[in-house]
């Protein structure tokens, strides 16, 4: 239920406003801002929500959750009106539109913002002096309510003053709804802004949730159906892999019977000398005997090196899947509406809409950064742009990959558990993954030449020292799972 006509001027009323100063801005949520304010001696914090079901502003005696990352509105408002003295705060009339007029000083320029406290179409809009939209917490083209359009106020209905009061009764202060332990009890509350900051708190918040939690479980439904049909393939795959003897087999009776192969045929027909039964074998016909063997040993050892592999891609495939469990059982557990709605939408967003810090992927492994380009644009622009000449450098050897960087710590030594966590992951990202034992070499990035006239991303290392490993699959699993592309 979000607030009428007549609540919020009551709200108005018990703020008194005019004459204060925003001192910040926070924005727990893509829905709800609040405004740390200062007047007299006096400091409030002023909570604006737009979510539906829980339209509102009053003063909020709680803690507010900051958002984990900056939001866009937030940062706006800060560097336009964080300072500013509110020289008026009232209701238009009685249509749920507040206008807070603000400024710098009194020569300065003014700003108007508009709350709109509408159920289906909440919105704040900061506007300069002749109403020009500097931007809205919602930009909604439709109601032109962007950047450069004008707003236009509602015009004041004089028709809805008649029986507002009647009509638009404010809610009593007292708990409409006791617990069965407090089936008698009132709380004892002095402003209708406590009243309405414990109603929302109490619940609304758990409305919130609830459809927060209902949201969370179709993202989570989702998202597993479809890392569950992602690992049933790959296991699918891996037993298409388990024929790779008979593949060989195959080879070896190709080799063994060639002669008896009529020219032009598609199969050859022999006595299995193993089980003694006759078998067909699927040749092509343009082909010698020789080379029909020879592609049946290629296939073989790409099925063999294949197995290794998805035997590896399947260990991360259910460590993404764990994560994801992990992940749904604290959105679950959390009572802070607020918080389940920042995992939400950090978890939901699809990637292309993630903003990346970097280029590549990023590791954290026990407080340390690591990252990896993959292709030669990404090894350049990490170079170019996000290392540091006591950053660590890892390549391999006489094999084309990527980059892997360790970030340096003042003070501190790269443990060796990392750097051999770099070292796997520079020679999965190259072509070396499938080499077996592989010869690395590492170097800080202040010893990195660029090559002259060589291919973009291209160094030459110098003081460099060698690494020898032996890929280890377990590891490369869990760093998959902590990877943060």
């Amino acid at each position: 239920m979000s607030l009428n006509c007549n609540e919020i001027n009551v709200i108005l009323d018990e703020l008194n406003l005019e004459g204060a100063f925003i001192q910040d801005i926070i924005q727990p949520g893509f829905d709800t801002l609040a405004f740390y304010t200062y007047k007299e001696g006096c400091a409030k914090t002023v909570i604006v929500c737009t979510a539906q079901n829980a339209v509102r502003i009053n003063e909020a005696r709680r803690k507010i959750t900051k958002n984990d990352k900056p939001l866009r509105f937030m940062e706006f408002l800060r560097a336009r009106i964080k300072g500013c003295r509110i020289n008026s705060c009232a209701q238009i009339g009685l249509e749920r539109v507040i206008l807070m007029e603000l400024s710098h000083g009194a020569d300065s320029e003014i700003f108007r913002m508009y709350i709109r406290l509408w159920n289906n179409a909440a919105n704040i809009i900061l506007c300069d002096g002749n109403d020009l939209v500097l931007d809205s917490m919602f930009r909604r083209p439709e109601r032109y309510e962007v950047k450069g359009e004008v707003f236009i106020p509602p015009a004041v209905d004089q028709s809805k003053f008649a029986d507002c009061a009647e009509q638009f009764p404010v809610r009593k202060m007292a708990d409409e709804n006791p617990s069965d332990d407090e089936s008698h009890a009132t709380h004892d509350f002095k402003t209708f802004n406590e009243f309405i900051d414990w109603w929302y708190s109490e619940k609304s918040s758990s409305l919130s949730r609830d459809a927060l939690l209902e949201k969370a479980e179709k993202w989570y439904s989702a998202s597993r159906t479809r890392q569950e049909a992602a690992l049933k393939n790959l296991e699918e795959k891996r037993e298409s892999f388990k024929n790779a003897p008979k593949l060989k087999h195959y080879g070896d009776l190709i080799l063994a019977f060639g002669h008896n192969l009529a020219e032009d045929a598609e199969f050859l027909e022999c006595e299995d000398y193993e089980t003694g039964q006759v078998v067909k074998i699927r040749v092509d016909p343009k082909k010698s005997a020789q080379e029909n063997a020879a592609e049946y040993y290629r296939q073989y050892k790409k099925s063999v090196s294949g197995g290794e592999e998805i035997l590896n891609d399947i260990e991360i495939a259910r460590a993404q899947l764990k994560k994801l469990d992990d992940l749904y059982a604290q959105i679950r557990d959390e009572p802070n509406p607020v918080k389940i709605e920042q995992l939400l939408r950090k978890s939901s967003a699809p990637k292309q809409k993630q903003k990346k810090n970097r280029p590549g992927l990023d590791y954290n492994v026990s407080g340390w950064s690591i990252l990896v380009g993959r292709d030669a644009n990404e090894n350049d622009a990490l170079l170019r742009h996000h290392v540091r000449g006591e950053d660590l450098w890892l390549h391999v050897r006489d094999f084309p990959g990527g980059y892997v960087f360790i970030k340096a710590q003042k003070g501190k030594t790269v443990p060796l558990d990392i750097l051999l966590d770099a070292a796997n992951l520079a020679v999965y990202f190259s072509k070396a993954r499938n080499a077996g034992k592989t010869d690395l070499y590492y170097t800080h990035v202040k010893y990195l030449r660029r090559a002259k006239n060589g291919p973009k991303g291209l160094v030459l290392p110098s003081q460099e020292k060698n690494l020898c490993i032996e890929p280890d699959k377990a590891r490369l699993a869990r760093l998959h799972a902590l990877s943060r592309a």
